[in-house]
């Protein structure tokens, strides 16, 4: 009985300990994502309150800030600024970063790895720095400034995007899959229309989106290249040195909505579907 009731109280304890360390598992968790994204819930709360006065507790709910944007000129030409660059940056991204994935995963030549550097630093500096120099050098050649400088400057800092995501892809792409299509007397145009771009379409896709979603909120470098057009996180941020509007909660609103959803797309897209590269 005493070696009975021994045994039963040690797996109680063990229970007991499990719990305690998934409550406090459950505990951290929690804490994390509430640093994260309850300022994010404020914002979205806030877009609803039926008072412009941003205390608490709200006065109401409304949808009259979210009415109100679409009487707001200015705000609605900034949004098509930003998404003709954000489309054009990413075009012209895709452009150059899918053949620049291209030949680092299928072309041995003389400085690969240090080329291969060279085009992630631009992603990996800030991008004040990216905007400052991408300024003098526009300065330097007479280039003016303005929504196609933007696209310029954010194809320069997204290229990496495109390359690391795409080289990934082509990495678990099976080399023996161009080797049967050259067999065969396909072109290397062949080739790549009718081989490789199936197989890398998700992926380019998914940084496409990944792109696209980056330059539409981009600021540091549209600050230094825009010219009298404003793009529509610009808008914002002029605006709200005037102080903060329902109708910038509203706005600020969508575009979260808008970005989880083309982040989760691009994610999904990404996600490994094949296996290692033979």
């Amino acid at each position: 009985m005493t070696m009975a009731s021994s045994n039963t109280d040690r797996r109680s304890r063990q229970v007991s300990l499990a719990a305690a360390e998934r409550w406090s598992w459950l505990f951290g968790i929690t804490l994390i994502l509430g640093f994260l994204y309850l300022p994010i819930g404020v914002l979205v709360a806030y877009s609803f309150n039926a008072s412009r006065s941003l205390t608490w507790p709200m006065s109401g709910l409304t949808f009259e800030w979210y009415l109100k944007l679409a009487s707001n000129d200015q705000l609605i030409q900034a949004f098509y600024n930003s998404v003709y660059v954000a489309v054009c940056a990413t075009a012209l991204t895709l452009m150059i970063g899918v053949p620049a994935a291209i030949t680092l995963d299928r072309i041995d030549f003389p400085g690969k790895g240090l080329f291969r550097k060279l085009i992630l630093l631009p992603i990996a500096l800030p991008g004040i720095i990216t905007g400052i120099s991408m300024l003098i050098l526009f300065r330097a050649i007479g280039f003016n400034l303005s929504l196609e400088a933007v696209i310029v400057g954010h194809a320069t800092a997204l290229l990496a995007v495109v390359v690391t995501q795409v080289f990934a892809r082509l990495q678990r792409l099976p080399q023996s899959l161009q080797e049967a299509s050259a067999d065969l007397g396909a072109s290397g145009f062949q080739t790549f229309f009718l081989v490789t771009l199936p197989n890398i379409r998700t992926a380019v896709i998914g940084a496409g989106m990944l792109a696209f979603t980056l330059s539409f909120d981009e600021i540091p470098v549209t600050f230094f290249l825009t010219g009298r057009d404003n793009t529509l996180p610009m808008y914002i941020w002029s605006t709200m040195r005037r102080g903060i509007t329902p109708e910038i909660n509203a706005i600020g609103t969508l575009i979260v909505v808008v970005s989880i959803v083309l982040i989760f797309m691009s994610v999904l897209l990404l996600r490994e579907k094949s296996g290692p590269k033979e």
